[in-house]
């Protein structure tokens, strides 16, 4: 197939994945550029290892690239595309439950930020997501990072969309609570 130049902004996910489906290779490096770093910030409020969560991020998307011809194109790209990143997580904390490791003093879990980004605000703001629970976490990267929407989150998830927007609200009051007079 003959590769098009694709405007990263205006081409939504349900076609670059029709895309990938048919051998696109530019497709497929658009949907990476797009959305790696949300990806990657998801596994990592589940995994909380740096690592882990990479490896997770390279997997989803290589599925991604391999499943692409069985996606039924609903305009949910980016639930499907969570979906398999949670699918890898729990596959990876399951193989993690069977390694035995050297106890972690603290561990090793970062936000996700634009190189540049202010080192006191990025200490802020890890430490405040600290104070989240995981299911809280998890929501927050989804909706402020990869703005998806509420009922995408709850299928994601498994969760009722009611308790989606309870753990939302929730989480982000604790944020406002911890931040207040930080920033």
């Amino acid at each position: 197939m003959t590769e098009t130049n694709i405007n990263h902004s205006q081409i939504d996910e349900d076609i670059l994945i029709q895309r990938i489906a048919l051998n696109d290779r530019e497709a497929f490096e658009c949907l990476y550029s797009r959305l790696y770093r949300s990806v990657y910030a998801y596994a990592l409020s589940i995994l909380k290892n740096k690592e882990d969560a990479e490896d997770v991020m390279q997997d989803c998307f290589l599925k991604i690239k391999g499943a692409a011809h069985l996606y039924k194109s609903q305009g949910k790209a980016q639930a499907w595309i969570f979906t398999i990143a949670r699918n890898l997580c729990q596959m990876k904390f399951r193989q993690n439950q069977r390694t035995i490791y050297e106890p972690i003093e603290e561990m090793d879990y970062q936000l996700v930020f634009e190189p540049g980004t202010d080192l006191s605000l990025k200490m802020t703001l890890e430490t405040a997501f600290k104070i989240l629970n995981d299911q809280e976490h998890q929501i927050i990267v989804l909706r402020a990072v990869s703005n998806i929407k509420f009922k995408d989150i709850a299928r994601i998830m498994e969760l009722p969309v009611a308790t989606v927007l309870s753990k939302y609200h929730r989480g982000l009051a604790k944020l406002r609570k911890e931040l207040e007079g930080k920033l």
